[in-house]
């Protein structure tokens, strides 16, 4: 059936990209009933779904980490298709905005932007100061005089143009983060660095993944292969970094503000990337044992490094040692007869290190039944993630929340899949104390060492609908579950709470003039 009467040349397309009519229509069907929002039942809080450990058990952690994890294989995954488009939003004048005839009225609201005056009155500071001077010199221009003037068309310009240093439509990940006195240091390479100080193993081998728009691959692969002789030298190891990008099957069809299928000049439809829920699939080519993941835009200098790597490797313990347990759990679930001590130690175990939730009927359950709930309790992945104490930062952060049959567990949750209009769930998302800064550390073999099949772990209910636009014309896009929220809802999760100083997120520019950024000098 042909319910959005789609012609050929849809259904060609369509086929293109390896999607069928009917995912399609399924997608379409969405938009016009709505995306279902997620049901909160409480904030987590530090005693309730937050673990704080107290010092001995970091102290095991990172044992546990040092005479084991060294031996595990390890990774770091990197979120990095992002462009920097958004880190200079607020620096209103584009070069765009000149081609559109609009430069006076820009630059006059430019000049009229506390943002735009912190980004002049700082601009030394940059670590693309010296780039940025000398596109500007190329032109019999000085950087200081536009700057003492305050003079921001050409200075932006030469910032933003795609014809000088285009940091508007370069991928974040190769703008120039971080100053250190005779070179700098892009956030890709800060990634390296970081993850030389707990993703390497005792070989001194450092593998790190980083998932890339299409357009951007070469890019970074060719900047990598640049870098990596220097790196390696200076951190003794060998880096093994490899891309990918989001598989075109995962993009999604895009409608207009009547739900109809949005369509371009030329008449086809328009396929949007699925959002990072997408990588659920890149994350699981890996072939690891454990998975450090972290945004591309979350790095520090390293004058403030040594925290940040203590924290990962405390995660890492952390993950091992609920792992060692859950393993030794399922092998006895396996192997041995169900009794009333087993029962009894591994349901504790589920509830006050887990989280995990029992059904109502437990109890009541005959043996058979109590053994293969259990087994499904504890065979799934394992996630620790890291959360850090709210500071009014947008995102996501960490809920007990119900599902349509009450079934309550731990999940990551964005302020868009909640109802604002829902004056109950409204209140929850107030009380929220932490948030979560992406800071996971996964679990994806089973006690078998098998790895799992991540995507069958994927709440595919999890989506939700976004407003973006495309050539001046708004629309509607669908986002897949994402990677940290339906991606992985039905993960085992352990949240714990971890210090401000390891959440250095950069999403504005002026971002990078905050104390975690800059040289202590």
């Amino acid at each position: 059936m042909n319910q959005f009467n789609f012609s050929k040349n849809d259904i060609d397309q369509i086929k293109k990209i390896g999607q069928t009519q009917k995912k399609i229509d399924s997608q379409l069907s969405l938009f016009h009933r709505g995306t279902p929002f997620v049901k909160l039942d409480r904030p987590c809080t530090v005693g309730d779904g937050i673990r704080k450990l107290p010092p001995d058990i970091i102290e095991q952690c990172i044992h546990l980490y040092n005479t084991q994890g060294l031996k595990k294989k390890l990774i770091k995954f990197v979120p990095a298709s992002g462009a920097a488009t958004r880190m200079f939003k607020k620096l209103i004048f584009t070069p765009q905005a000149q081609q559109r005839g609009e430069q006076k009225q820009s630059l006059q609201k430019s000049r009229d932007s506390d943002d735009l005056a912190y980004f002049m009155n700082n601009c030394r500071r940059f670590a693309f100061y010296d780039d940025l001077k000398t596109s500007i010199a190329k032109k019999d221009m000085d950087l200081d005089t536009l700057i003492a003037t305050q003079n921001p068309e050409k200075i932006l310009r030469h910032l933003l143009a795609e014809k000088y240093l285009n940091y508007a439509m370069l991928p974040k990940g190769l703008i120039k983060f971080h100053s250190y006195g005779n070179y700098t240091r892009t956030a890709f390479e800060e990634h390296l660095v970081e993850a030389g100080g707990y993703a390497r193993t005792g070989a001194n081998e450092c593998k790190l993944h980083f998932t890339v728009s299409p357009q951007d691959r070469q890019r970074f692969l060719s900047f990598f292969q640049d870098i990596k002789p220097f790196y390696e030298d200076q951190l003794e190891t060998r880096f093994d970094v490899t891309f990918s990008t989001q598989k075109i099957n995962t993009n999604t069809i895009a409608v207009d503000s009547q739900n109809r299928p949005f369509r371009l000049s030329n008449g086809s439809l328009l396929f949007r990337p699925g959002g990072h829920g997408a990588l659920i699939n890149n994350l699981n080519q890996l072939d690891e044992d454990i998975v450090f993941i972290k945004n591309i835009d979350n790095v520090v200098h390293d004058h403030f490094i040594t925290e940040t790597i203590e924290w990962k490797k405390i995660l890492c313990g952390y993950l091992m040692q609920l792992q060692l347990q859950i393993f030794n759990f399922l092998n006895q679930l396996h192997q041995r007869p169900l009794n009333d001590s087993l029962i009894l130690q591994t349901t504790g175990f589920l509830k006050t290190e887990l989280s995990c939730h029992l059904p109502d009927n437990f109890e009541a359950a005959p043996v058979g039944k109590k053994q293969k709930t259990l087994i499904q309790l504890l065979d799934r992945p394992l996630r620790v993630c890291g959360m850090v104490p709210n500071t009014g930062e947008p995102g996501g952060g960490p809920f007990w929340t119900k599902d349509n049959e009450n079934n309550i567990s731990l999940q990551i949750v964005e302020s868009s899949q909640i109802d604002l209009d829902d004056k109950h769930q409204k209140s929850i998302l107030n009380q929220l104390t932490h948030f979560n800064p992406v800071d996971i550390v996964c679990g994806i073999r089973n006690w078998r060492g098998e790895l799992f099949d991540l995507p069958e772990y994927v709440d595919h209910q999890a989506v939700f609908i976004s407003n973006k636009s495309e050539n001046g014309r708004d629309l509607k896009a669908l986002e897949l579950p994402g990677l940290w929220n339906g991606a992985m809802a039905f993960w085992i999760t352990a949240f714990v709470e971890v210090p401000e100083v390891t959440f250095n997120p950069v999403k504005e520019v002026t971002d990078l003039l905050r104390k975690y950024h800059q040289p202590t000098s």
